[in-house]
């Protein structure tokens, strides 16, 4: 194949891959180089056209760094130019078998993640829990088909800070990205209420930490099961005879253990595998 073939092709990779907006860009690149320095190589000005385009993600003028990865291109690139038209994200999009690649290279502020990935359902939740390895500070929000319990409960479990439902108007999507930028939680009532019935049908867990060692007392232990089971702080005071001031005191308590701010965020913890079934008997 011709070198010019060649540059073609690659720049229809980095296309499809969102590393540059341009099919012809790396050949156009590699053509004047040539006219200026006989026996320049095409991948030289690759290299040089993906870290441009890098280094624009990178910067990006304090925008939200976006990496997208649909089902499917085509929806990948709709919700990309959905998302690109907000001039406070900065928007590049890959499929399923480059996201993580992508990822580790371009490190961005949240990734947008379909739960099926390459006709394969269930990848996404594989791919997201590589990512949280690959780019701990990263968070992503993972696109459902719907709003099915086991798929709510398996996202948040498997590391998502906000889940989005394709029956959601695409234009919240927007919104969603900036919240969980912010550190928030993105989550429907009808999600948390499926989060909720997923650890109330479970066993009484125990809190843990990474070296499996317990973060919280007993006592804050049965401050939290009433949690998960919908109570108000007064709620809670009435079922362990205790006052609503110790009630709150307890939850502080609770939140600095397990690096939260929040009750949903306490419901996510207990969710998201840091967790140990007690033994009945």
């Amino acid at each position: 194949m011709p070198v010019h073939g060649w540059a073609i092709r690659l720049g229809r990779m980095c296309y499809l891959h969102g590393v540059v907006d341009d099919i012809y860009s790396i050949a156009r690149r590699y053509w004047v180089a040539v006219v200026l320095e006989p026996g320049a190589q095409i991948w030289d000005f690759a290299l040089d056209v993906i870290m441009a385009q890098t280094k624009s993600l990178t910067k990006a003028n304090g925008s939200i760094r976006v990496l997208v990865a649909d089902s499917t291109p085509l929806t990948t690139r709709l919700i990309a130019d959905s998302l690109g038209r907000d001039h406070r994200l900065a928007i590049v999009h890959a499929n399923g078998s480059s996201v993580l690649t992508a990822a580790t290279t371009l490190k961005p502020d949240i990734v947008v993640l379909s739960e099926k990935l390459e006709a394969t359902p269930g990848r996404g939740f594989t791919v997201l829990k590589m990512l949280r390895e690959a780019v701990p500070k990263t968070r992503t929000i993972m696109l459902l088909d719907s709003d099915e319990r086991d798929l709510v409960v398996e996202a948040f479990r498997s590391g998502a800070r906000g889940v989005f439902s394709r029956n959601d108007p695409l234009k919240m999507l927007n919104k969603c990205v900036r919240k969980v930028h912010e550190g928030q939680l993105w989550a429907s009532d009808n999600q948390v209420e499926s989060l909720l019935g997923a650890l109330v049908d479970a066993p009484t867990t125990r809190l843990l930490n990474s070296r499996g060692a317990k973060l919280l007392t007993k006592r804050e232990e049965q401050v939290v099961r009433w949690l998960v089971e919908g109570l108000t702080n007064s709620g809670i005071a009435r079922e362990l005879k205790i006052s609503e001031n110790t009630v709150k005191n307890y939850l502080y308590r609770i939140f600095n253990k397990l690096g939260v701010s929040s009750r949903v965020e306490v419901l996510l913890y207990a969710s998201n595998g840091n967790t140990q079934r007690e033994q009945s008997g």
